[in-house]
């Protein structure tokens, strides 16, 4: 017997009532949702399928292979769900739940398989799935330095100027900042929560949630009035991944969370890209060691679109000043090297210490004259005093 395709709104309930009953990235639930349906896995769970269905060489056991205790887990959830209500709280807040088949859900999240969310509880007005084709992620140490806050925000910044959208995780340190540098320059920036999204965590983050919610997306999987723990935190960090075209550690040590969001997001053929810090930081001791493995080095927004944007979206060259000595023909440049640093010194000196005869020697003398480069004292020649200007090869022109 086939179990009956649910009609929409059916399925949006039953996944409703699911997000309750499982916890989030529940590969035992994944595998017979994708085999039963989300219906058919609700209907089995609540003991309401039709008598023999599917279920004869199993027994007794709905669930053949899951544990006792986590299946008695999900039924309990379930029973208790009210799934009306909590889609009624989230359209009171202005938000909605989408599920997969929606046309604003993001695909990209179908790459976490088994894990893939239930669905996602969702605030603000823009589109999910448009925003996600563009975005790429920003996470790192909740105790962060200046330094670590100051980097967050500026490539934040960078990125949202040039049209791209921001994820993190609303947390403090790193999350924080890039949610503010995105705000900052009227971007676009989305926070996934590791709780339900009317319940804004951490606290002290309350006003940038509703801030992030007014003028972005605040996303989660848990339904209305779910609070985080710390296993729901890592387990967030797998849609993070997914969700973007790369993800961006700034700032995190070795057993940060941070580094699970960059390992999922090379799991998933995502870019991985961090930011160097001090060596004798341990807060950059976790991105260093993803940068002596397969992720990327990136210092600024354009390097981070080099690698996540489209073909020929090239980061500037980066390189120091050309000096005007660098331009000197070899010979010249030779002469000028041979010239003491203080004092007139006569032709012919110079001409031993650089090893030709005088009268090519005196040539370029003339030639560097000319150009600036030395002063003529007598029947000497000294180096013009004249100080080289500072260089702005950081922000490296071409």
């Amino acid at each position: 017997m086939t179990t009956p395709t649910p009609t929409p709104t059916d399925e949006r309930l039953v996944r409703a009532t699911l997000s309750r009953a499982v916890e989030p990235g529940d590969e035992h639930a994944g595998r017979w949702l994708h085999r039963y349906g989300a219906t058919g896995f609700l209907d089995r769970l609540l003991d309401t399928t039709p008598d023999g269905e599917a279920r004869g060489a199993a027994g007794d056991d709905p669930f053949p292979g899951t544990g006792q205790k986590r299946v008695a887990s999900w039924r309990r959830r379930a029973t208790a769900a009210d799934p009306t209500r909590d889609l009624a709280t989230i359209h009171d807040l202005g938000g909605r739940f989408l599920i997969p088949g929606d046309t604003e859900w993001p695909r990209q999240l179908d790459d976490l398989g088994d894990t893939r969310p239930l669905g996602l509880w969702v605030r603000g007005p823009a589109d999910l799935r448009t925003w996600a084709l563009r975005s790429v992620a920003l996470v790192g140490a909740r105790a962060c330095t200046p330094y670590g806050a100051h980097t967050a925000a500026d490539l934040a910044t960078g990125l949202a100027r040039q049209g791209w959208v921001v994820v993190s995780g609303a947390a403090y340190g790193i999350d924080g900042a890039a949610h503010r540098g995105a705000l900052a320059a009227a971007g676009a920036t989305v926070a996934v929560l590791a709780c339900g999204v009317d319940t804004p965590y951490p606290r002290g983050h309350d006003q940038l949630i509703r801030r992030v919610a007014e003028q972005g997306l605040v996303v989660g999987e848990l339904p209305p009035d779910s609070h985080p723990t710390p296993s729901r935190f890592i387990l967030r960090n797998r849609v993070i991944a997914a969700l973007t075209r790369g993800t961006v550690v700034i700032e995190a040590q070795h057993r940060s969370g941070s580094l699970v969001t960059a390992r999922a997001a090379t799991r998933l053929g995502r870019h991985t890209m961090g930011v160097p810090g001090p060596v004798t930081s341990a807060l950059s001791a976790g991105v260093h060691e993803l940068l002596r493995g397969d992720a990327t080095l990136v210092t600024d927004a354009d390097e981070i679109i080099e690698l996540i944007g489209d073909m020929g979206q090239l980061a500037p060259t980066r390189r120091g000043p050309v000096l005007p000595r660098d331009l000197l023909a070899p010979a010249t440049a030779h002469i000028l090297e041979a010239i003491p640093a203080r004092g007139p010194t006569p032709t012919t000196v110079i001409a031993g210490r650089a090893g030709t005869t005088p009268d090519d020697t005196l040539a370029k003398l003339y030639e560097l004259h000319s150009l600036g480069f030395v002063e003529r004292h007598g029947e000497g020649w000294q180096l013009t005093n004249r100080t080289t200007p500072a260089s702005n090869a950081r922000r490296g022109g071409t």
